[in-house]
């Protein structure tokens, strides 16, 4: 989860390195630190915190060179703090690693016998120490940078710089990702390739066992430490152009109301907007219909993406489905069927757990379908099929537009397999294809209700817990609005099928414990939820209750407080109920002041397990 991201060249590079950083701290935002050679000497600058306390030690105390690493940490092994930031470095070596070395303890006990004094809390620092015990062995760089490599167990990323070598940059790859940014005259390592596409447009990713030895005139890339490779370079898609909040004060908020239009451009990329006709990329149909059975699996909040799908593959297409949590599913060796398709959803396109459990389908033989947000990650490279969500940068960490572009995508593929097997009428076929187009204008006029959400947010700011209830498609989006709702302002929230609170969460219901209900009034369950909803009403709960209009008048007298989202095809509801949780989300936690798009604690993009 952390970024790095490594320079040679001829310009000083300092001010590249902290402008790297900014395209990666969506990694993490713990810590972060440059280090650079001057007259062949490691100089090192970190700060605790935001980069911008980087950029401002940097200022007042400037660092020079035309070679560096940097560093941008989201916290495993030690304190967020600047002792235990990267890069880490002794005399000889400088280090900064993103990913858990899982044989750390080990290697620090062997250095720790050969007089080795640790000064962090990290792991990482192990890969520093063990270097430098190498060199003075009297191996040079590249050897001590192999052997370094060949004792380390677990998932990483590494790039290392040594003292009086100015044109010397090594980087090795084992589960997490490290691309080689080429240049004139000057080269590049980084995370991803978003980190690098200002300073250049030609990439090459490493794969799993590379190392690779860097100058400036280009990289060598080798497996494990001897046998030499050659890796695609590629024109990258990504693009240079730093990503802004405009008139908005946070990103989150921004991404939220950018929803209409990147719905728009998604559906517009599986359904012709002239004729109405639903398509998908070649080969997605025929192996979707196929399969006996569908495996979806996804963390967080695309989770709750794979949750909706599985009722619309169930319920309109007729397609068996299976979902699981990325970080449980390949630890269950789970038996996979023959000529089953494994559909795997993340934004970032890099989340370890999910990669790691889609190589298990791999293994298994399932033809693997990837939907993500982020061009050119490794589960694209590693996928048969990929559909792309049009959701553009999201540079809050609480998932929203990738979120709802997961699901328009998603809604989009289980319609088009039921057309495609018959599962459903000509007149049906209609009703949910206009549905759909007409998602865009209805996620603009839900964002009309953001003053009355905002006002309802002030009178729930306080509480210490909430509870959301929805039945259906909308269970899942019940869990993503606690979920939303914990990211960022840190109030304990849960999310329940509404049918399930009578088996134990209505033991929390009283009046300090307001209740989410997500409810509209054309959902074949509405009438079991408003009975969930006299259940709490009847215990003192407060109800804040998400419908149409004629939803909202039969349950007034209830509700403490209702929003009417006008009325919406019942295919594409979780859909469109998705954005007042956000809004809900946001709001309450502007009012307690907590950092919404970098709440505490997490990441964007997760790369260890």
């Amino acid at each position: 989860m952390c970024g790095i991201v490594g320079i040679i060249g001829e310009k000083e590079v300092a001010p590249l390195l902290i402008e790297g950083l900014k395209r990666l701290e969506y990694r993490g935002y713990d810590s972060a630190g440059i280090a650079t050679l001057s007259n062949g000497h490691i100089g090192r600058r970190r700060a605790e915190g935001k980069l911008v306390n980087l950029e401002e030690r940097v200022k007042k105390e400037p660092i020079s060179g035309t070679i560096g690493i940097g560093h941008t940490r989201w916290a495993t092994h030690g304190l967020p703090n600047e002792n235990n930031a990267h890069p880490h470095a002794t005399n000889k070596v400088a280090v900064v690693h993103n990913g858990i070395i899982e044989n750390y303890a080990e290697i620090k006990a062997e250095l720790e016998q050969h007089q080795v004094r640790f000064e962090t809390e990290t792991d990482t620092e192990v890969i520093s120490q063990l270097a430098t015990h190498y060199i003075e062995q009297g191996m040079d760089p590249r050897q001590a940078a192999n052997a370094t490599f060949n004792r380390l167990t677990g998932a990483y990323a590494v790039v290392m710089i040594f003292a009086g070598e100015h044109d010397l940059m090594i980087g090795a790859r084992q589960g997490t990702p490290l691309a080689v940014g080429y240049g004139d005259g000057e080269m590049f390592l980084a995370s991803d390739s978003y980190a690098l596409a200002p300073l250049t447009q030609k990439i090459c990713f490493l794969e799993d066992g590379d190392r690779v030895t860097v100058t400036r005139k280009g990289a060598s890339i080798y497996v494990n430490d001897n046998d030499a490779v050659t890796r695609p370079v590629r024109i990258t898609a990504q693009s240079g152009a730093t990503t802004g909040k405009g008139e908005y004060a946070h990103f989150m908020l921004k991404e939220i109301y950018e929803q209409p239009s990147v719905i728009s451009d998604t559906l517009n990329s599986f359904i012709n907007p002239a004729t109405g006709e639903v398509s998908l990329p070649e080969g997605v149909l025929e192996a979707l219909e196929e399969a006996p059975r569908l495996t979806i699996i996804a963390c967080g909040t695309a989770f709750y993406a794979c949750m909706v799908a599985k009722y619309w593959f169930e319920r309109v297409a007729g397609k068996a489905c299976e979902i699981d949590v990325a970080s449980e599913f390949r630890y269950r060796e789970a038996p996979l069927p023959e000529k089953g398709v494994a559909i795997f959803v993340s934004q970032s396109g890099e989340t370890l757990d999910t990669l790691e459990a889609l190589r298990y389908c791999r293994r298994s033989g399932q033809t693997i379908l990837s939907i993500v947000n982020t061009i050119e990650s490794t589960i694209e490279r590693e996928s048969d099929l990929v559909l792309h969500t049009l959701a553009g940068p999201e540079i809050g960490v609480a998932s929203t537009k990738a979120f709802t572009t997961q699901l328009t995508t998603l809604a989009c593929m289980a319609l088009a397999l039921a057309m495609k097997t018959g599962k459903l009428k000509d007149e049906q076929e209609n009703r949910t294809i206009d549905a759909l187009r007409s998602l865009p204008a209805k996620a603009a006029e839900i964002l009309n209700h953001d003053e009355a959400i905002q006002a309802i947010a002030k009178q729930v700011c306080k509480a210490r817990d909430m509870l959301y209830l929805g039945r259906g498609g909308l269970y899942p989006i019940a869990l993503e609005g606690a979920l939303k709702l914990k990211e960022i302002s840190y109030i304990h929230a849960e999310g329940y099928a509404a049918g399930e609170m009578k088996h134990g969460p209505i033991a929390l219901i009283d009046e300090n414990v307001p209740v989410v209900i997500v409810a509209p009034s054309n959902d074949p369950l509405f009438e079991k939820t408003a009975s969930n909803l006299q259940e709490t009403v009847a215990r003192g709960g407060k109800v804040m209750l998400f419908s149409d209009e004629a939803g909202i008048e039969k349950m007034k007298d209830h509700a403490t407080w209702t929003v009417s989202l006008g009325t919406v095809h019942t295919y594409v509801s979780p859909i469109l109920y998705a954005i007042p949780v956000q809004l809900l989300a946001y709001h309450v936690a502007v009012v307690k002041g907590t950092d919404v798009d970098q709440p505490r604690n997490l990441a964007k993009s997760v790369t260890v397990e």
